[in-house]
């Protein structure tokens, strides 16, 4: 009797502290029958610039020697440091007004506009102020690569910069070193920035609709954060190979001492 109660304990343990694996596989097909799994993508609203965002932005004209005041001159120094540093240096940063200081044209307000919208209101001050129509003129804005920070339970923790248009929260994730076993892909934050400040939302990596979600695509500066899982704090190990290992430790050691026990 006494060791059937030893037993069941142990499987008891087993069974309550090791991750299941349907915690640990992403979308899943948890709200249909059927084995399609065929989604429409949540299509991403146009980004619209905030504060701190570092904008490239490039002027092309006929005669390339009548904007080079407007386009950064890379020097060695440049040269030598990375993408996101050469962004830093050479981009038009949004202050907490929400403008960006160009050269001969001064403050442009920016916030809240998209990249499209930008170009055109460049266009438009260049053509009034600085050129003709016939210079044919061509200006390129983007943002100076996708900025976003992982916290928790992922493999790399820390800011990260993609450049890439648009970067969705597998991307994101997968290029932090992907979130070990021990890490809850059920309740993932996302932390974004609004113009009235901060909002926390919730993700479900699990379930196969979170490529409906309007945030499955990521934002610049958003913090994503990974909750560790219960398991973690109770330390049993993650796998059942893991507990098993724990509990017959704990086992062999409480036998062995009840043993000396007896015998004096």
């Amino acid at each position: 009797m006494k060791y059937t109660l030893l037993i069941a304990i142990l499987l008891l343990g087993v069974m309550t502290s090791c991750v299941p694996h349907k915690d640990m596989l992403y979308l899943q097909d948890k709200s249909t029958a059927n084995d399609s799994l065929q989604l429409m993508v949540e299509s991403q609203k146009p980004y619209r610039v905030q504060i701190n965002d570092i904008l490239s932005i490039r002027i092309k004209v006929l005669d390339q020697d009548n904007v080079s005041i407007f386009n950064p001159i890379a020097d060695e120094a440049n040269l030598n440091a990375s993408s996101s540093e050469r962004a830093y240096y050479d981009g038009f940063t949004v202050d907490t007004h929400g403008n960006i200081r160009i050269p001969v044209l001064g403050e442009v307000n920016v916030l809240g506009r998209t990249t499209e919208e930008i170009q055109g209101l460049l266009e438009q001050q260049l053509l009034e102020e600085q050129f003709k129509e016939t210079a044919n003129i061509f200006i390129t804005v983007k943002l100076s690569g996708l900025r976003y920070t992982t916290l928790g339970e992922v493999g790399s923790t820390g800011s990260k910069v993609l450049f890439q248009e648009r970067v969705n929260i597998f991307e994101a994730i997968a290029n932090s070193g992907d979130i070990p076993v021990i890490g809850d892909r059920q309740h993932v934050q996302i932390i974004r920035q609004y113009p009235q400040g901060q909002e926390i939302h919730e993700i479900d990596l699990t379930d196969k609709n979170v490529m409906q979600s309007p945030y499955y695509y990521i934002q610049p500066n958003d913090m994503i954060y990974v909750r560790p899982l219960k398991q973690k704090a109770w330390g049993t190990g993650t796998s059942g190979k893991e507990v098993l290992t724990s509990v017959v430790a704990v086992f062999s050691l409480v036998t062995t001492t009840l043993l000396l026990i007896n015998r004096f």
